[in-house]
C-alpha cells in the first residue's frame, strides 16, 4: 500500500451488553489524509478504540466501509484482512505487548516471521528499526532490563519493522512520566515527519494531543470536532 487515505464512511458498529445493544459507533463518515499525524480523543465509550481497531483490521464494522489506500477493507474475509495487517500497519498499544524471554531486537523481529526475508536480513532489519529509536546499545537486553520508555521504543521499533505507511497507537504514553513520555511523543512526530508515516493515536492527555497536526474529537460514536494543530500554531 504506497496510499494511505483513510475514508470511513457510515461505519457502524455495536456490541451486545447484558441484552442491551450499545452502539458504539453511529453512521460515521471522516476522511483522514495519508502522510498526517492525527489525535483521536473523546471520552471513555466515545468509540476511540473500537475506530482504531476497524482501521487497523483487527475487527469487522456491522454496516459501512473502511477504505485505506483505495482497499476496502469492509470487503475482505478474514485471512484478507490478516494479510493486509501484516503487510500495512503497524501497532504500538499502551501496555507494551512485548515477549519477556526475548531481546529487544527477538522482540521487534516477530512480525518479520512472517516475511519472506531470511534470518540474517531479519535481523538486520530489526537492527535498522532499534537504531531509529535509538536503542543501538539495548538490543539485547530483555523488557526487564529496560524502563519503561524504552520498553515502549522498542515496541515503536517493533511497529515499524515491516515498513508500514500506517501506524495506530492506542493510549502509547498512558503508562509513562511525562518526561518520558514527551520522548515518545516526539519519536512518533518523527516518524511521521521524516519517513511520511500516516499515524492515528487515541489519547486522553491534551499534551499528547498536542504533537498530532490534526485532533479529531468522537462523541458518542459521532463525530466532533477537528482541529488542526498546525494552523493554530502558524505553520499551515
Amino acid at each position: 500500500m504506497t496510499d494511505s487515505t483513510i475514508e470511513i464512511r457510515r461505519l457502524t458498529k455495536a456490541y451486545q451488553r447484558g441484552g442491551e445493544t450499545l452502539r458504539v459507533l453511529d453512521e460515521l463518515d471522516l476522511h483522514m489524509d495519508a502522510g498526517t499525524f492525527y489525535a483521536l480523543m473523546g471520552p471513555s465509550g466515545s468509540g476511540k478504540t473500537t475506530l482504531l481497531n476497524l482501521i487497523g483490521g483487527l475487527d469487522v464494522a456491522d454496516t459501512g466501509d473502511v477504505i485505506i489506500g483505495g482497499e476496502n477493507l469492509s470487503n475482505y474475509s478474514g485471512s484478507q484482512l490478516a494479510r493486509w495487517r501484516a503487510e500495512n500497519v503497524g501497532f504500538v498499544f499502551q501496555g507494551f505487548n512485548l515477549l519477556p524471554v526475548l531481546s529487544a531486537r527477538e522482540n521487534v523481529e516477530l512480525p518479520l516471521m512472517l516475511s519472506p526475508l531470511k534470518k540474517r536480513e531479519r535481523r538486520a532489519q530489526a537492527e535498522r528499526a532499534l537504531e531509529l529509536v535509538g536503542l543501538t546499545d539495548r538490543m539485547d537486553h530483555k523488557p526487564r532490563e529496560l524502563s519503561g520508555g524504552q520498553e515502549q521504543r522498542v515496541a515503536i521499533a517493533r511497529a515499524i519493522a515491516t515498513d508500514p505507511t500506517l501506524i495506530l497507537a492506542d493510549e502509547p504514553t498512558g503508562d509513562l512520566d511525562r518526561t518520558t513520555a514527551n520522548q515518545v511523543l516526539q519519536l512518533l512526530q518523527r516518524l511521521n515527519r521524516e519517513l511520511k508515516k500516516t499515524i492515528l493515536m487515541v489519547t486522553h492527555d491534551p499534551e499528547a494531543a498536542g504533537y498530532a497536526d490534526k485532533v479529531i474529537h468522537l462523541d458518542k460514536g459521532k463525530l466532533g470536532r477537528i482541529e488542526d494543530n498546525r494552523k493554530l500554531a502558524g505553520k499551515a
